[in-house]
């Protein structure tokens, strides 16, 4: 396998080398006048037209209104007006999330048509900053399957190997990063969706704590339900962890529509040195060989940092999987009924039909019990990180599966769902993680773990994803296979 890296080439001022370059770095070009924000914009929309047919990871192209966009800004640095930090840079936006005037579809075709009045929190913050909506980026229906095919916008190919899942839900984001068709992005995690794509593309993803970016949505009328409320979260995605970075901490404002919203300190002190627990098999309970070794390598980069680093498994994490799976089954039994049935695709109902089949059912009484079990799991964690400050460990604990896996049956369901106990771990306790590549495997393809912090302790995932990505290097853009 043949991958040409952009960023290899010696010509990046080239405007058709634009789309390779960090976000954080365009923002800077754009202030100093080395490149318009519209040559910025064109690159991006040439590079769309290029590799979009191949990976089907974008879904609209807003390139009217950005290059609109992009003119005032340019104007802006003309005048010598105060820009924002990251102003003239594009950014995509996943398909349920709301940008003001578009459609907000979730991938289903009976919402084509569902236009959103005003932009998602997370949207009016990043272009209050001067970025640029650029695109919105693929989903399967609803959110609802570990691999990125819609029935309103087909699937999404992985650019690294065609045969595997670009898996989901973000990963029409996670492409359009890793091929650079855009340099930053916004996507959500109710379990696992920011990080699985990010880690089979190769690219940078962050899954803030629970209740630090505001979130909230003027197409969905309903209130959403508790376990929506205590999992899912918006976050940023990107090539760089510094890109990652900047979007997060200007993602962090408040937005009165979100009573969940936290008035946290956005940057918290990172300890020195930092205490890493690593936990190479998650549970004891099985890891491919390749998998153990990427973690190991991220806790030797970790190490040769100065980090203190420890084989250490955190509690309980087979028991919160399983309890992530139980409470968030038992209200999406509701809606396979009355929402993925009518409206998703019939790959979308056969995944979570397949998914449920071995779960067990609770009543109202179980539920209660559930949610009490995840605060006592909550608990011992929060202990747990009394001697560390940060959790190392592999995203998947198997590598990226191949397409169609997810529909063949309950037993393919269940392997999935244990291959990401560590994943949906934190988003049972509502913990931020970052993910960061890792490098390439003995196949040449991505590789990334987590960095698992405690909560409101982002700003220690993102200090130790700089130190392993200045160690191991960053591994896209990447012309698709």
């Amino acid at each position: 396998m043949t991958l040409t890296q952009l960023g290899d080439s010696p010509s990046t001022r080239d405007p058709s080398r634009l789309c390779a370059l960090p976000a954080a770095e365009l923002s800077r070009r754009i202030a100093r006048g080395d490149v318009t924000a519209r040559a910025v914009v064109d690159a991006h929309l040439d590079r769309i037209n290029e590799v979009n047919p191949t990976v089907n990871a974008v879904t609209a192209v807003l390139g009217e209104s950005a290059l609109a966009e992009a003119a005032r800004i340019d104007s802006a640095v003309a005048q010598g007006q105060p820009l924002g930090p990251l102003a003239g840079v594009p950014f995509t936006i996943k398909e349920n999330i709301d940008v003001a005037g578009q459609p907000t579809t979730d991938g289903v075709a009976a919402f084509r048509d569902r236009v959103a009045a005003v932009d998602a929190p997370a949207v009016a913050q990043l272009r209050a900053a001067g970025a640029i909506p650029l695109a919105r980026t693929n989903m399967p229906d609803l959110g609802m399957r570990w691999h990125t095919d819609s029935g309103l916008f087909g699937a999404t190919r992985n650019p690294w190997n065609a045969a595997l899942s670009a898996a989901g839900s973000s990963g029409g984001e996670a492409v359009a990063l890793a091929t650079g068709m855009s340099p930053l992005g916004i996507g959500n995690d109710y379990g696992g969706s920011i990080r699985l794509p990010s880690a089979a593309a190769g690219t940078v993803g962050l899954r803030p704590t629970a209740g630090r970016v505001a979130s909230a949505s003027s197409t969905n009328p309903f209130p959403p339900p508790p376990t929506l409320q205590l999992f899912a979260v918006d976050g940023p995605m990107g090539r760089r962890v510094e890109d990652v970075r900047l979007a997060y901490e200007l993602m962090c404002g408040p937005d009165s529509r979100d009573p969940k919203w936290v008035p946290a300190p956005v940057r918290q002190q990172v300890p020195d040195p930092i205490r890493v627990a690593v936990a190479t098999d998650p549970g004891a309970d099985g890891v491919h060989p390749d998998i153990a070794l990427a973690v190991r390598r991220a806790a030797d980069a970790l190490a040769d940092a100065g980090a203190i680093v420890e084989e250490a498994d955190p509690p309980q994490v087979l028991g919160a999987a399983e309890l992530w799976r139980t409470l968030t089954t038992a209200e999406l039994q509701g809606a396979l009924d009355h929402v993925i049935r009518p409206l998703g695709s019939a790959d979308a109902s056969t995944y979570l039909e397949q998914s449920m089949a071995h779960v067990a059912r609770l009543d109202l009484a179980g539920y209660v019990d559930g949610l009490a079990k995840r605060h006592a799991i909550a608990a011992a964690w929060s202990d747990f990180y009394a001697g560390y400050d940060l959790v190392l460990g592999p995203v998947a604990t198997q590598p990226v599966h191949a397409v169609g896996f997810d529909l063949g049956g309950p037993d393919n369901a269940d392997a999935l769902w244990h291959s990401h106990r560590l994943v949906v771990t934190v988003n049972l306790l509502g913990l931020p993680a970052l993910v960061v590549p890792v490098g390439l495997d003995r196949s040449h393809l991505p590789q990334g773990v987590q960095l698992i912090a405690d909560r409101f302790r982002e700003s220690t995932c993102l200090h130790a994803g700089l130190l392993v990505e200045r160690a191991l290097g960053s591994i896209t853009p990447i012309d698709p296979t």
